[in-house]
């Protein structure tokens, strides 16, 4: 049961990957939800679609390997350049000239690599928890832009069932156990994620989208190619000329609160630290991102 359905749903095709994508609402201006990792779909922006839609017109797609659309295991798939080509084709074939951009975790790449080289696309910009290639004062827990040994010797930990995983068991953040361990693994990811108390219902719809999908999938999008690296992310940030927002959790466990902040100047952003929360606060905190972007679109896009 969804609390909204759109007003109109579609598929497309783009480097011969087909996306299937959601229009809700008919409100000025439109409002981008980029999809973020593959391990998810866009239903994780449930929270946030049938509040923004009764203001503005919302568009959400799934991107390649999850959701209504393909699931290539050619990495060519998912480079960022190509991802960023997947939300310009979202862009045109829902007739939409410009757009507020919204993207959660990695999808900041692809956020700001539109921004930078097609700002005409570009109202406003919102980045939450960003997970960039941007140094921090504290080595992240999770590895998102290290190379990933595709068989890694695995702490006896790494493996263990029951309980509250510590440190070590980012272990599992490999090639091999996404492939042999896919649904372990989401419940560790995700437990990571949304470490907020009460996040029991978060997780389980999270761990099941993710079920969606499978870890050869997580393997293919996980390439060199898939996300920039420092000197390109920065030449971007030097480009991005749209006002912009980052909201970030100042107990975020995928992606440190410090790379929001040096992101946020780095954009000229506005920063907001949500305290207490984790990496996907638009689900813990829903009503508090909701206004947030509320309050951005009415100031930067009307």
């Amino acid at each position: 049961m969804r609390a909204s359905h759109p007003d109109y749903a579609g598929h497309l095709e783009r480097d011969g990957v087909s996306l299937g994508y959601e229009v809700f609402g008919d409100g000025e201006p439109t409002i981008l939800l980029l999809p973020t990792w593959t391990i998810v779909h866009s239903r994780f922006w449930k929270l946030q679609v049938p509040y923004l839609a009764r203001h503005y017109r919302v568009v959400t797609y799934d991107g390649p390997g999850d959701g209504r659309s393909d699931r290539p295991l050619d990495s060519a798939a998912y480079h960022h350049a190509t991802q960023v080509g997947y939300a310009r084709a979202v862009l045109d074939a829902t007739g939409t000239d410009r757009a507020v951009v919204v993207g959660l975790s990695m999808a900041a790449n692809w956020a700001l690599e539109l921004a930078a080289t097609h700002p005409e696309r570009v109202a406003g910009l919102v980045l939450i928890g960003p997970s960039v290639a941007l140094p921090t004062g504290s080595t992240p827990r999770s590895a998102h832009f290290a190379p990933l040994d595709p068989q890694p010797e695995l702490p006896p930990s790494a493996v263990a069932d029951g309980g509250q995983d510590p440190a070590e068991h980012w272990a599992k953040y490999n090639l091999e156990y996404w492939r042999t361990r896919h649904d372990d693994f989401l419940w560790f990811f995700f437990g990571q994620c949304f470490i907020e108390p009460h996040s029991t219902k978060p997780i389980e719809d999270a761990v099941g989208w993710g079920l969606e999908t499978t870890g050869d999938v997580l393997v293919a999008n996980h390439h060199p190619g898939a996300y920039p690296n420092e000197a390109v992310l920065r030449s971007w940030c030097e480009q991005v000329a749209a006002p912009a927002l980052v909201i970030h959790g100042d107990t975020d466990q995928t992606s440190p609160l410090e790379r929001g902040t040096l992101l946020a100047q780095l954009i000229d952003a506005q920063l907001l630290v949500l305290a207490g929360a984790g990496h996907i606060p638009l689900a813990r905190d829903p009503v508090r991102v909701n206004l947030a972007l509320r309050d951005f679109i009415e100031r930067v896009a009307l």
